[in-house]
């Protein structure tokens, strides 16, 4: 697999090696060693989640204070996603940057991002299913919203109709109201995190 950095640092895009033949194909989502060897840091699977969606669904940008914290690898297992990441860490010199990843089945393409970064996808297929590798286990009360719509954003999604969008994602708050409020992760606090994943394994 390749393992490149986005524009967002400390998010990575996961390109799979496939192995085709006239059954089908196969390839690694995830190997622990070239994941450390690439990103530096150890990512340990605690929980494994999946979400189903229809043509024009937006979800997001979700993310989760620090602590605790969760770094996740996401992946679309059926149709395909317009996949954004932002960094949403108070103090990162890429404060309010993005970067956006088409996710397939077909190529099996995946984004890793680390702690205190927000993320979230349109499907642009019906029933598009993601996968995501998450590398701590939900913790109630902990998850930040910030309105993937956010004009100070500027995600260019493409959106020709109105979005179908969850209660809660529609009136999340701006990424600057969320800073205001207190609820965003500082850069440091991040940085500080992932150096306790650190390893020379």
């Amino acid at each position: 697999m390749d393992v490149r950095e986005l524009a967002v640092p400390r998010a990575w895009r996961i390109t799979p090696h496939q192995l085709s033949d006239r059954r089908g194909s196969f390839f690694e989502l995830h190997r622990y060693s070239r994941v450390i060897e690439a990103t530096g840091r150890a990512f340990p699977v605690a929980q494994v989640n999946f979400s189903s969606s229809r043509r024009g669904t937006l979800r997001g940008i979700h993310g989760t204070i620090t602590p605790p914290g969760q770094a996740k690898v996401v992946t679309c297992v059926r149709g395909a996603v317009l996949d954004v990441v932002v960094d949403t860490r108070l103090g990162s010199p890429t404060f309010g940057a993005y970067d956006m990843t088409r996710l397939d089945a077909e190529s099996g393409t995946a984004v890793y991002l680390s702690e205190g970064l927000g993320h979230g996808f349109l499907a642009l297929t019906d029933d598009a299913c993601v996968c995501y590798l998450c590398s701590s286990e939900f913790v109630p009360g902990s998850q930040v919203d910030i309105n993937a719509l956010d004009p100070d954003l500027g995600i260019p999604w493409g959106l020709t109709e109105k979005p179908l969008m969850s209660d809660k994602d529609a009136s999340a708050m701006s990424l600057a109201e969320a800073a205001a409020a207190g609820l965003l992760p500082t850069h440091e606090e991040c940085l500080a995190l992932e150096a306790g994943l650190r390893t020379t394994s």
